[in-house]
C-alpha cells in the first residue's frame, strides 16, 4: 500500500485547504469569467467542484456511480454564491474523512467498475479524486491569473499559501 487511509485523508484535506485558499483570491467580478464560450465560467467551475470530490468518494465507496446524488449535488450547487461555495468546500474535509475511514484495507483492494473501467478502489481514489482536485484547482488558478491576479504564484497553487518564490 503506497498510501495509508490517513495519508489519503490528509492528501484530500490538503486539496480542500488549497482550494479554499484559491477561492479567497476570487473577486466577485471574476465569477463570470470564461476563457472561451464553451468552457465553464469561474462560478460554474466552483459549483462543479462542490459536487465532484464528495460524490466521487461516496461513489467509489459504494462501488458504483451515484447518479442521483450527483444530480442532487448539482441542483444544490446551482444556487450557491461564492460564500456558500466556500462553506461547501470547507465541509468536504469531514466528508472525505468519514467515507474513507469507513473502508477496510480489503475494501481499498477490491476491484470495482466505474466509468467503463475496472480498477481497485484505492487507485480510483487517487486517479479520480486526488488527480481531479489537482487538475481543477490548476484550472481555477489559471482563471485567476487570466483575470489579473498576477501576484499569485506556484506557492498559491501547490502549497496554498501567499509567499514569494
Amino acid at each position: 500500500m503506497v498510501l495509508t487511509k490517513q495519508d489519503l485523508i490528509s492528501c484530500l484535506q490538503n486539496e480542500v485547504r488549497i482550494l479554499v485558499h484559491l477561492c479567497g483570491k476570487v473577486k466577485p467580478e471574476m465569477l463570470d469569467y470564461r476563457p472561451t464560450p464553451k468552457q465553464r465560467s469561474t462560478v460554474e467551475l466552483l459549483r462543479y467542484l462542490t459536487v465532484m470530490g464528495p460524490v466521487l468518494v461516496k461513489s467509489i465507496q459504494a462501488g458504483k456511480f451515484l447518479d442521483e446524488e450527483w444530480d442532487a449535488g448539482e441542483a444544490a450547487a446551482a444556487g450557491m454564491d461564492l460564500d456558500g461555495l466556500i462553506k461547501s468546500f470547507e465541509s468536504q474535509s469531514a466528508v472525505y474523512e468519514s467515507a474513507i475511514n469507513d473502508l477496510t484495507d480489503d475494501d481499498f483492494q477490491a476491484e470495482i467498475e466505474m466509468f467503463g473501467r475496472k480498477a481497485k478502489r484505492g487507485r480510483l481514489f487517487v486517479n479520480f479524486v486526488v488527480c481531479g482536485h489537482a487538475a481543477y484547482r490548476t484550472q481555477l488558478f489559471c482563471y485567476l491569473k487570466a483575470c489579473g491576479r498576477d501576484e499569485l504564484n506556484t506557492m498559491n497553487l501547490w502549497v496554498g499559501i501567499d509567499a514569494a518564490m
